[in-house]
């Protein structure tokens, strides 16, 4: 990094600016003048693009560590910087010092204005405005160079003045007076002079910027404009296709005679209907390089006459073209009918449901009666909504900082909707003492999928945790598990849980990123999810899937889950591969579809699984390979039924449409933390329906919060004004450190349970 200093306490140079967790820290221009901190991505920009600028006037301060520095204006601009060393970063924050107390002193009757830009992917003009954007980008330099000019003029005939009259002002002798106030009067027009140049040049350059600014804002309104057509033509022929295959497919059937079938080899065609009635076929995606790695392995031993039911492939072709699908076909037993597939699966999977709830009267091991919980929560007030009216008081504001009503929430903490995901956890319970790691894997990928039943009906959103907020769920008598979680971080917002039973154990470190792209809003968790069985000694990992919620603004809400999810065992090397497949107009696949395959440390095929997120999942295990025009099939036993979604309640929608699990999670209870969820006043008053308390309510814990995250930063400001270190943020029940990969992650300090039974709670801040 190179910093060069100008006209103290002014400064230019290279720093690290964070921008997200994604990207993390970038490398950026930043520029220091006349109480506005600005940054570019590079030193060119700064003829024409500043990517944001913070005002200094009010702005707080203060180092994290050797290289770390943060500057606040106001709870509404924040900016996170790191230098190359502590010696660069102590220049900074001197210069910055001295720079706030420079604007403080020269704030005048009008405001300093800061505007913050995120960085955006640029987009490819045509031409003629590139020549157009040039053209313009050359007027305002030029006019630019004039201000520059006329400032400099007016520094030197101001200093001029300046000094004739501190001369005149000295002056003893009157006979001297009559030239000296000659003198004075010619530099006094010299400035005025001056004065009106750089006012007319201030105006050139308003009049020129206004003018662009005018004709740039109708370019772009053409453009939107244009896409806007092209979307909804691309979507009436996405109608139009769909409509005319349906037609061509009716006319088809009439055409054909009875008893025939399409084919182009006579004995494949007999082939497929001996199949027909005992088995399914479908297609699985698989990972380009699962397929590239085992192709030709696998004709090798097939041509041999080889088993090859433990063989890999995924058909591909010479050259660079690669189908990176294979086929399936799915015996059924020829002894009952399809709906046997898993008689003795679907018993232990009806009879262990996680929200069965537990009769009264019913007693424990220690001679105590379980608990009866809720089945249902209060019903839904019917409150009408305007939308406008809140994005309208949403304009300027920062997203973070705008307060949005509870009727865009459900009576849930995104704490309470994560503990959600163990709904069945009866899955992994019969998963701990399969001995075949390769079951046990499709059953834990079973699992991870039950997760996302619930989204396709319940498309509101969770509370946000306060910093500091807990969440216990107590299921040792029914289900077997106990979990606690914490949001550990609120910048960015992270929540780390963790989740011990019987037979196995369960951690993670959730956060996310958004992006809002008009008509929908894509939301992308981040971190790894963890799963040990205690018995084998399995250790389980994975990553969630993107959501897309679509018709943000206009028509009826709804979610989809896409994307591919590799869940490894790292103990056995196996892995196992999920491609949720995202909706299209386009494709004829099943909404809502999951595919997936399990493959041995070898990269041999065992499990193949199919299914829908929103219903069941069903596996089979793999017997034999055979070859057809060039392409492995795979043949397969019957399917096992490892999850299916328990019954919706028809009447959902008046209670959130939530699950029976759901409705016990924000139960009252007792001798819980301070911090729990369930304790949370705006969210307690949303589900006793009383909206307009909780929306106050609301609005009070987001103030109560960023009081205490402003009282932080002043404390951090003190203590470095002062020279002595000031501790940051440490969770309560989780222990912040770095993994063996270098990642931050938070461990559980297996202490909260034991603060419960001594109803210990000191370490509990007041955050209700």
């Amino acid at each position: 990094m190179s910093t060069e200093k100008q006209a103290d306490p002014d400064m230019k140079g290279w720093l690290y600016k964070w921008t997200n967790y994604l990207k993390g820290y970038q490398k950026r221009w930043f520029v220091l003048s006349n109480g506005l901190l600005s940054y570019y991505r590079s030193q060119a920009e700064m003829l024409h693009t500043c990517r944001g600028t913070i005002s200094l006037h009010g702005a707080v301060i203060h180092t994290e560590d050797s290289c770390n520095f943060v500057i606040s204006n106001g709870g509404t601009q924040t900016f996170h910087l790191k230098a190359s060393s502590e010696v660069e970063r102590q220049k900074w924050v001197t210069a910055l010092e001295l720079a706030k107390a420079k604007a403080i002193r020269q704030l005048e009757s009008g405001d300093y204005s800061s505007t913050t830009t995120e960085d955006e992917d640029e987009e490819d003009v045509g031409e003629a405005g590139r020549d157009d954007v040039g053209n313009t980008l050359k007027v305002l330099t030029a006019k630019l160079e004039d201000l520059r000019t006329c400032h400099d003029l007016i520094i030197k005939h101001g200093a001029a003045l300046q000094k004739s009259l501190a001369e005149l002002e000295t002056l003893d002798n009157t006979h001297d007076l009559t030239p000296k106030t000659k003198t004075v009067n010619e530099r006094a027009t010299l400035f005025r002079i001056s004065s009106n140049a750089m006012i007319n040049a201030c105006n050139d350059y308003v009049e020129v910027s206004s003018t662009a600014g005018r004709k740039w804002q109708r370019l772009l309104q053409h453009e939107r404009d244009q896409r806007l057509r092209l979307e909804d033509m691309v979507e009436q022929l996405a109608r139009q296709h769909s409509h005319l295959e349906q037609e061509a497919k009716e006319q088809m059937n009439q055409a054909m005679p009875p008893g025939h079938s399409h084919s182009e080899d006579e004995e494949e065609t007999e082939f497929e209907d001996a199949v027909e009635e005992l088995a399914e076929n479908f297609i699985v995606h698989v990972n380009p390089s699962q397929a590239h790695k085992r192709s030709s392995s696998n004709v090798s031993q097939a041509s041999e006459g080889q088993g090859v039911g433990d063989t890999v492939s995924a058909s591909s072709s010479e050259g660079d073209g690669q189908d990176n699908t294979v086929q399936v076909i799915m015996r059924k037993d020829n002894n009952t009918d399809s709906s046997y597939s898993l008689s003795e699966e679907m018993a232990s999977l009806n009879g262990s449901q996680a929200t069965t709830p537990t009769d009264g009267g019913v007693i424990q091991a220690n001679g105590q009666p379980k608990r009866q919980r809720r089945t249902i929560v209060p019903e839904k007030p019917n409150y009408p909504i305007n939308l406008w009216s809140i994005l309208k008081n949403c304009i300027g504001k920062e997203l973070s900082k705008i307060p949005m009503p509870v009727n865009f929430n459900e009576p849930l903490s995104f704490l309470q909707r994560l503990t959600e995901d163990f709904e069945y956890s009866d899955i992994l319970d019969r998963a701990a003492p399969v001995e075949d790691s390769c079951e046990q894997l499709a059953m834990v990928a079973a699992f991870t999928v039950s997760s996302y039943a619930t989204t396709s009906v319940r498309t509101t959103k969770p509370f946000n945790p306060l910093l500091g907020e807990t969440y216990e769920c107590d299921r040792l008598e029914d289900c077997g598990w106990r979990a606690i979680s914490e949001q550990v971080s609120h910048h960015p917002p992270i929540v780390a849980q963790y989740v011990e039973a019987t037979n196995w154990d369960s951690w993670q470190d959730f956060s996310m990123s958004s992006k809002f792209r008009g008509k929908y809003l894509q939301i992308i968790p981040l971190g790894i999810a963890h799963l040990k069985f205690r018995q084998s000694g399995n250790h389980y990992s994975w990553r969630k899937v993107s959501t897309t919620a679509h018709n943000m603004i206009v028509g009826k809400l709804w979610l989809d889950n896409h994307g591919e999810m590799e869940i490894i065992n790292h103990k056995t090397g196996d892995k196992c591969c999920l491609k949720f497949i995202a909706y299209s107009y386009f494709s004829r696949e099943t909404p809502k579809k999951v595919t997936g395959y399990v493959v041995d440390s070898e990269g041999t095929f065992k499990w193949f699984i199919t299914g829908t997120w929103n219903e069941k999942i069903e596996a089979c295990r793999v017997t034999s390979q055979t070859m057809r025009g060039g392409k492995p099939v795979y043949e397969t036993g019957p399917p096992k039924i490892l999850w299916k979604r328990n019954p919706v309640d028809p009447d959902g929608e008046k209670y959130y449409n939530f699950t029976e699990f759901a409705c016990q999670l924000n139960e009252p209870e007792e001798n819980v933390s301070p911090t729990d969820s369930r304790l949370r006043p705006d969210q307690r008053l949303m589900e006793e329906g009383r909206w307009d308390e909780a929306n106050r309510e609301k609005l009070r814990l987001e103030e109560k919060q960023r009081a205490t995250r402003r009282q932080r930063e002043a404390e951090a400001e003190q203590a470095a004004a002062e020279g002595r270190e000031y501790p940051p943020y440490s969770p309560v029940w989780f222990k912040k450190e770095t993994d063996e990969t270098g990642a931050l992650s938070f461990r559980y300090t297996h202490e909260y349970w034991d603060c419960k039974e001594r109803q210990d709670w000191s370490r509990c801040p007041d955050i209700f």
